[in-house]
């Protein structure tokens, strides 16, 4: 039996696109699944008896359009929405600081909307009690602010 290099390159191009399959299964992050399409096509001209050079070539062309047609749709798909709360409202509001706030010392409470919040300096500057703050944002349940001057 005669097993020359052009017999072998299907198969090579089949291991191919499952590994590169299962790369993208284990993976999760669409990295790999448009090589695996190019390289499932390049069994085509391999299987024909086409040259290395147009097998890769296959390759590459259907890899690369599957990229650009597919990429910005899935993307988009895949991308996590923002969920917005009833707490984005409270930023660009004016409290006032009923606790001194100092980042150094983690400590500082605002009070806002009738409600009382940790809070901590966009600056890191020392906010004395009864001074007017600007929050600016929140992160988690900590308001970022800056004194009103």
């Amino acid at each position: 039996m005669d097993f020359s290099w052009e017999a072998i390159l299907p198969y090579l191009w089949i291991g191919l696109a499952i590994l590169l399959g299962v790369a993208e299964a284990v993976t999760i992050q669409l990295v790999a699944v448009w090589f695996a399409v190019g390289a499932l096509a390049a069994v085509i001209p391999a299987a024909l008896g086409a040259s290395v050079t147009v097998q890769f070539g296959v390759f590459v062309a259907v890899s690369a359009v599957t990229l650009i047609l597919t990429r910005p749709l899935v993307k988009k798909v895949l991308t996590p929405r923002r969920e917005r709360t009833n707490a984005d409202r409270l930023i660009g509001t004016i409290g006032v600081v009923i606790e001194e706030i100092d980042n150094f010392r983690s400590k500082g409470r605002v009070t806002l909307s009738g409600l009382d919040w940790a809070a901590r300096s966009e600056d890191g500057e020392i906010i004395p009690p009864g001074a007017e703050v600007l929050v600016n944002r929140i992160e988690g349940v900590t308001l970022i602010v800056e004194r009103i001057a």
